[in-house]
């Protein structure tokens, strides 16, 4: 069994993530190009199952609602749930490894998750959300950072591919299932592997299933 931090209190933390401003006044290189604005959502804290993704995109920093793009609709699809189970608070918490969008690069991607943020907050949270038994960990920053939270680093690949090629192992000893980021940028890769649809969803979506709480 692996012993969790001691619980913070969630809802002082959260009002101190929403007016986050480490980014502008104390960033790790060069400074958030546009006013933060943090996108997670966890209610109090009960949620069973926890989604980490990157960081936002651009769609999700103008709605301020994780996963209102394409790709949210493929996730859901992938976790065999609708919209409003998904943006149910009670049934899912949603942390992305970056709570603002970072802003693209020079070829016009997003950048990579500002690094203050895990830094700064994610220990202190994740302590704070001891409810969630199932991570839905979205692609290699996630993915590093909750396997090693939960004391298992050693089972992380050289790639994302590999890592998500142990997804059982990894499931089995954590908790965490590693899947690529459900953007199209990965629809190549979906059709290299096969498998993830065959084999890693219907097991996935199982365990979502069991974990959802029972309608009033």
């Amino acid at each position: 069994m692996i012993a969790r931090p001691k619980t913070p209190d969630l809802a002082a933390l959260l009002e101190r993530i929403a007016a986050c401003r480490v980014c502008i006044d104390a960033p790790r290189g060069r400074a958030l190009p546009h006013a933060p604005r943090p996108v997670l959502r966890v209610g109090n804290g009960s949620a069973r199952i926890l989604v980490s993704g990157q960081a936002p995109g651009i769609r999700v920093h103008a709605s301020g609602l994780p996963f209102t793009d394409p790709s949210g609709e493929r996730l859901r699809a992938w976790l065999g749930v609708s919209a409003e189970e998904f943006y149910d608070e009670a049934r899912f918490a949603v942390v992305p490894m970056g709570f603002c969008f970072p802003g693209y690069d020079p070829k016009g991607s997003d950048l990579p998750p500002r690094r203050e943020c895990a830094a700064t907050w994610h220990d202190a949270l994740f302590a704070a959300l001891p409810a969630a038994s199932l991570v839905v960990a979205l692609g290699s920053h996630a993915q590093r950072y909750h396997i090693a939270r939960l004391g298992r680093p050693d089972l992380l690949g050289r790639t994302l591919g590999e890592t998500v090629a142990r997804w059982a192992t990894i499931r089995a000893a954590t908790g965490v299932y590693p899947l690529p980021h459900p953007s199209w940028r990965n629809n190549a890769w979906l059709k290299r592997n096969p498998w993830f649809e065959h084999d890693l969803l219907p097991v996935l979506r199982a365990d979502v299933r069991a974990r959802l709480p029972a309608d009033p």
